[in-house]
């Protein structure tokens, strides 16, 4: 029998981006304001539709560009980097009231970013504290200015690229992703708070962190941005996997 593609119901595919960077000590997510239906007027995680003629990760890149005006590794722009990876993908039929949609959602992650620019189908675009757009255990997902859920199953794809993000600095180096270049080993403990919502003792973590091979390499360089005495700068080491891993404090 013959190939027939009308024999197959049509569908398309889209690219959810769940952006984190760390702002003010806080893990934030990049949320825009829907400026089309559905949900107009809702927000929602930045995305859109694969087009025909491009793959999932160019279509994501582009997408992290039109809605925001950030650029993902290929920009060549440090100020502007995005770590970018793959997350999970999303095929609930009733995902999306226009049609059959599968999102393929990518995580990305940035040093402490400027506001971004909204482009595309966003009405507006900021930045949120994740806690206040992740629905708690057993409730529903709160955001501080227009309560209720995110749009589409966006509060259930931004709360897994969260605890990607939370379980992955435990056994790699993705922490360093959100830090400048050059940074401190208090910076990078920071980092660890705000993604973990914990605190940790600055002994502990300078000792573990500088005794973890490849993890950090010291520039020779110091700073007084943070105050106080001159810390060491390092930057990130040549080690994907951290051994032993940087385990989560139980809380």
């Amino acid at each position: 029998m013959p190939y027939d593609p009308s024999a197959f119901p049509p569908f398309a595919v889209t690219v959810d981006l769940v952006v984190l960077t760390v702002r003010g000590h806080a893990l934030c997510a990049l949320a825009v304001r829907r400026g089309e239906q559905p949900y107009q007027g809702r927000w929602a995680l930045p995305g859109g539709f694969v087009k025909a003629d491009e793959d999932l990760a160019s279509a994501a890149a582009r997408e992290l560009n039109e809605e925001t005006g950030l650029r993902a590794h290929e920009s060549g722009d440090s100020t502007t980097e995005a770590h970018l990876e793959q997350l999970a993908t999303y095929g609930d039929p009733q995902r999306d009231p226009r049609m059959r949609v599968v999102s393929v959602a990518h995580l990305v992650l940035a040093p402490d970013l400027p506001s971004p620019t909204p482009g595309g189908d966003a009405h507006s675009v900021r930045w949120a504290p994740v806690d206040t757009l992740v629905a708690p255990a057993g409730g529903e997902a709160v955001d501080e200015e227009q309560p209720g859920a995110l749009a589409f199953d966006h509060s259930r794809i931004l709360a897994d690229g969260v605890e990607r993000a939370r379980s992955k600095i435990e056994y790699s180096s993705l922490a360093t992703a959100f830090c400048p270049q050059e940074f401190t080993v208090g910076e990078l403990r920071r980092v660890y708070e705000a993604v973990w919502g914990v605190a940790l003792d600055p002994r502990n973590f300078h000792r573990k962190v500088t005794g973890t091979p490849g993890f950090l390499v010291p520039t020779g360089g110091s700073t007084t941005r943070q105050g106080g005495r001159p810390a060491k700068l390092f930057t990130a080491g040549g080690a994907t996997v951290l051994n032993p891993p940087m385990l989560r404090p139980e809380v």
